[in-house]
């Protein structure tokens, strides 16, 4: 393994600190495979003597590269190298520009009561590693059926639909791919109450188009939006991310097809492990 001949201490631009400047330094080694994947770095006393720093510099440094999700903490056990992030495509297909199908994995067998696959015009596709085959695990799944109170999130659904709080539903979902949960969703609608077969947590099924046929209608795109935020603790829980992770943000309306606002839905994808992709060829 390369290593730094002794006291090299890391090269400074103006104004940077010293420990930002190390942290570039041992990034530049994870780059360069010099500390590959799952291995441990050396120990803050190792990294002091061989960069001819403090042990506070280093930690500070190590703490830089924790927040850029470049390496992992194990309290009593020592700091190692992540793996690279593996990310799924959210496709975006010019077929689905018109008919809501819902947003679910490509792959997964969705059919009967919620749907088929032809859902995965809009949907999720593996971009590597994990989630190619439904082990029972991936998909969506209801979470909640938390009442609309006039928060925040309700007051926004209630503008963009017309209506008022109170004459809104929700439920919330996860949207699972590889094992682990990739996107949180909340959708609002403007009519219930819901069925309860529906609203059961842990209810497996693309819930837009049975959200439709609650409804009794189709549903059409009317406008989607994209954004960022950062996870609140609810979201941070349900994804299993520190507080703060920057989550990409799906939001927009759909409606009947003489125009009338039917749906609101706010997707918040875990941005370390997920892109948006727009297809302008049909495929």
């Amino acid at each position: 393994m390369a290593t730094n001949q002794p006291n090299d201490e890391p090269a400074r631009q103006p104004g940077t600190p010293l420990y930002r400047s190390l942290a570039r330094r041992i990034q530049e080694r994870i780059d360069a495979g010099a500390y590959p994947a799952g291995v441990r770095l050396p120990s803050e006393p190792e990294l002091s003597a061989e960069f001819g720093v403090n042990r506070l510099t280093v930690r500070q440094a190590v703490a830089e590269l924790e927040r850029a999700a470049a390496v992992e903490i194990r309290r009593g056990v020592g700091t190692f190298v992540r793996p690279p992030a593996v990310r799924v495509s959210i496709t975006v297909d010019p077929r689905s520009q018109r008919f809501d199908l819902g947003s679910v994995h490509a792959a997964l067998p969705y059919g009967g009561e919620d749907g088929s696959r032809d859902a995965g015009r809009d949907g999720v596709e593996d971009d590597g590693e994990g989630g190619g085959q439904n082990d029972g695990q991936d998909g969506e799944f209801v979470v909640a059926a938390p009442g609309v109170t006039g928060s925040a999130e309700d007051a926004e659904a209630a503008r963009h639909l017309g209506r008022t709080p109170q004459e809104l539903s929700r439920v919330d979902s996860v949207i699972r791919l590889g094992g682990r949960a990739r996107a949180a969703c909340s959708y609002w609608v403007p009519f219930g109450p819901l069925p309860a077969g529906l609203l059961r947590p842990g209810r497996p099924g693309n819930l837009v188009p049975a959200l439709a046929r609650a409804a009794g209608v189709e549903l059409e795109y009317d406008w989607r939006a994209f954004g960022a935020v950062g996870a609140d603790l609810a979201d941070a829980e349900l994804l299993g991310v520190p507080p703060g992770t920057a989550l990409l943000v799906r939001e927009g309306v759909s409606c009947t097809p003489d125009g009338t606002p039917a749906l609101y839905v706010r997707r918040r994808i875990d941005g370390s492990s997920a892109r948006f992709v727009l297809h302008f060829r049909e495929r």
